[in-house]
């Protein structure tokens, strides 16, 4: 089921849920209301590696981030290189930028709401990476077409990587991971699955860390995780 009218991604509406739990704490508050501000994406324009970083570099797109664990971690990982990380729970906002700020991230831009939105102001073949790890399943059918693992949002992940650009998709939940899989299949023609038999989808690959929510879904839940790793052609 596809999660955009008339075949135009351009039309995809809102496909997550809440945007904040428990109240901020005090320290927390004041990283939104004064680091966020220094390093969100602007909220209109172009959004590019010369704009965002005073330079031209390799360019990465996080969807939906969690906590920032990951982001972090690839930033710290490759200093060089520039990350955008788009997040529309607040929460988990907060703790992305406690994470920048003690690891002194100045290759990070954050963006408190949708990640399509941002995606769609990124010129076409701009991206090195694009990340989407354990995204909301939307388990029931009937919410299916609000996934983030449908034609109109993977198409709009193949606009913006360049051609051997990597996308890398996780998660712990069967049911998406069988729509998932569906929809990548329809794909096949602008991404080729980087798979060498099971392992290439039991085993975290280097340089994807564990994250807080993987790990939870490991060892409190029982989940079997799964990665892939999708190169454009």
């Amino acid at each position: 089921m596809s999660a955009y009218k008339d075949g135009d991604p351009t039309t995809l509406g809102r496909l997550y849920g809440r945007s904040q739990g428990k109240p901020l704490r005090t320290g927390q508050q004041q990283l939104v209301e004064t680091l966020l501000p220094q390093i969100a994406v602007p909220a209109e324009g172009a959004v590019t590696a010369e704009r965002l970083f005073g330079a031209d570099r390799p360019l990465h797109f996080e969807i939906g981030f969690g906590g920032g664990e990951h982001l972090a971690y690839r930033a710290d990982l490759l200093p060089d290189h520039g990350f955008i990380g788009a997040e529309p729970f607040v929460n988990g906002v907060a703790q992305a930028l406690a994470h920048v700020r003690e690891g002194g991230l100045a290759n990070v831009r954050l963006h408190h709401g949708d990640a399509l939105e941002v995606l769609r102001r990124i010129p076409d073949r701009s991206l090195a990476m694009l990340y989407l790890l354990h995204p909301d399943p939307w388990p029931k059918n009937k919410h299916a077409k609000r996934r983030m693992m449908n034609d109109g949002p993977v198409a709009l992940f193949a606009d913006k990587l360049k051609p051997g650009g990597e996308f890398r998709f996780g998660t712990d939940h069967p049911v998406y991971l069988r729509h998932a899989l569906m929809v990548m299949r329809r794909f096949a023609d602008r991404f080729e699955w980087l798979v060498k038999g099971r392992a290439s989808w039991e085993n975290r690959p280097s340089g994807w860390p564990e994250t807080r929510y993987e790990r939870k879904a490991r060892t409190v839940f029982g989940h079997e995780v799964w990665y892939f790793r999708f190169r454009r052609r």
